[in-house]
This record gives structure tokens, C-alpha cells and sequence, in this order.
């Protein structure tokens, strides 16, 4: 997701609502797209499972008092699937960005068929084989994460590979996630660069290793966060290992990217368009 809340943003006051009658993940992430094209800072609530007339009244109190608060109408992004729902949350004072009646009802009319209108259908997928490959795929890059295992290398469908904190566990619990892909990650270290090489382990499957990469100082600023005044954390040492780990991708032939600028979404989509899982995923 990106982040909607940097510090050098002008402040606005304004509250954005992701209401749904599910987990408010779909209203959130679209949400999220169209407010990254603006540099301004957002109070952002997310309102999951308001499923009931009672609970969607709560939810227009809540709203408006937002709005009594900052002095503007707040955004509400819906994605409410009953009508009766929708049209109490349209009563509150606010921007209403609803996904159900831009997208489906438009959909209904081009398709000549009516929507099942059934509350967190996206989500009512526990016995799909979709599910059950995310699943799987969450628990192999949750057993593989940060170089804790070698064994059944050969079942993954990618190896990331990079310095302490560049990426490497969001992006291979991301992709599992969304896609149900199997990917490891390993960390390259300080041992890794004085002997030249590579793990050990990571040998016979060089054509699955994909690398990441970051800029030093933003390496410096995200260990520094965890490990505060550490040699770990320190500039030179950030400079050094970044060097190294990238002149050892360049050696060994792997593909890589920075993290620095990019979100998780946008890494992922590179890696699966560069190791070609696609089509594996279509």
C-alpha cells in the first residue's frame, strides 16, 4: 500500500472512510490508488463489516462527526452490496465513492444479467483451489523466510535474495498472499561477500534467485529504526553491504530492482513479469 502519511506532505484536514460489508480490504485498496495521486495526509478509518441497517447508522454518526470536526466533508469509499445499506450511508455528509453502483450496476446493464448482490462474495472462497494454493503458498514462504530453511527448495517459485531489509519478507508473504506463489528469501551477508559466492544451498536453483536492492541511506534510516546506533545501521556499513550484494547479482548473472521508490504491489508485479509467472497465474 502506499503510504498516504509522509511527513512532507501539507496537512489537510480531511477524514477518509473505507466502508464495507466485509473486511474493507477492496474499498481500502482502491481508495488507496486514487488518493496516492495527491500529496496530502488523510486521517483514514476503515469501517469492515457493516452488514446491518443498525451498524450503518452508527457509521453515518461516526462520519458526521467527522465532518463537524475538521470543517470539510469527509471521503467515504464504499463497497456496500445491499442497496437499503448503501443509501443510509449516502445520507451521511460526505464525498461518496461507491464501487458497487459506478462499476456493477453499469456491468449489469452492458452483460444483460443481474449481480448476485451477495454480501463478501469475493471472499467466499474457503474451498477454492485458489485458497487452498495461498494457503499453501503463505506456510512455504513463512517456513522459508530470511534463509531459516533449505529443504524443498525445489517447490519454490522464486528465491529472493538481498541485504538485511530491503524488501525481501513483505514481498514474499505478498506475493503468497495474492497470488499463491511459493517464494523464499535468503539474506546476503558480510560472510556471503568475503567468500564470493553465494549460499551454498541456493546453488542449484540460481534460475529461481531474483534480488532486491535499496539505497543505503534509506537502508540506514529502516535499520536504524530497529537496531538504533548500531554498526548494523551505521551509513558506511549500509554503503558497504548494498555494493557488495549488488556487484554479487551482477557476478552470478541475477536479476534484481531497488525497493527504494517502489511499493509492494509495484515490486511484485516486476518480479512476476521478469521471472515470467504470469501465465502460470492468468
Amino acid at each position: 500500500m502506499p503510504d498516504l502519511s509522509l511527513h512532507s506532505f501539507p496537512v489537510a484536514q480531511r477524514t477518509v472512510f473505507f466502508v464495507s460489508d466485509g473486511t474493507g480490504i477492496t474499498a481500502e485498496t482502491f481508495g488507496h490508488s486514487l488518493l496516492s495521486q495527491f500529496e496530502l495526509r488523510f486521517k483514514q478509518i476503515r469501517m469492515p463489516f457493516i452488514d446491518t441497517v443498525e451498524k450503518a447508522h452508527d457509521a453515518v454518526m461516526e462520519i458526521n462527526e467527522a465532518c463537524r470536526k475538521d470543517g470539510n466533508r469527509p471521503i467515504v469509499f464504499s463497497t456496500l452490496v445491499k442497496s437499503e445499506l448503501s443509501q443510509i450511508i449516502r445520507q451521511a455528509d460526505g464525498l461518496h465513492m461507491d464501487l458497487i453502483q459506478t462499476f456493477v450496476e453499469p456491468l449489469e446493464q452492458e452483460l444483460g444479467v443481474k449481480s448476485t448482490h451477495t454480501i463478501g462474495r469475493s471472499h467466499n472462497i474457503a474451498d477454492s483451489e485458489d485458497y487452498k494454493n495461498r494457503i499453501e503458498a503463505i506456510n512455504f514462504s513463512l517456513a522459508h523466510d530470511d534463509g531459516q530453511s533449505h529443504q524443498n527448495l525445489e517447490a519454490a517459485d522464486v528465491i529472493l535474495v538481498g541485504v538485511s531489509r530491503s524488501g525481501k519478507t513483505p514481498t514474499s508473504l505478498y506475493l503468497a498472499m495474492q497470488y499463491g506463489i511459493k517464494a523464499a528469501n535468503y539474506p546476503l551477508i558480510p560472510e556471503d561477500f568475503e567468500r564470493g559466492k553465494l549460499p551454498s544451498g541456493l546453488l542449484p536453483f540460481r534460475r529461481k534467485i531474483f534480488g532486491l536492492s535499496i539505497a543505503p541511506d534509506r537502508l540506514a534510516e529502516v535499520r536504524n529504526e530497529r537496531r538504533p546506533g548500531s554498526k548494523y545501521a551505521a551509513i558506511e556499513n549500509c554503503r558497504y553491504e548494498v555494493n557488495e550484494a549488488e556487484k554479487m547479482m551482477r557476478r552470478e548473472g541475477i536479476r534484481w530492482l531497488s525497493s527504494t521508490t517502489k511499493s509492494i504491489e509495484e515490486i511484485a508485479a516486476m518480479i512476476l513479469q521478469e521471472i515470467r509467472l504470469n501465465s502460470r497465474i492468468s
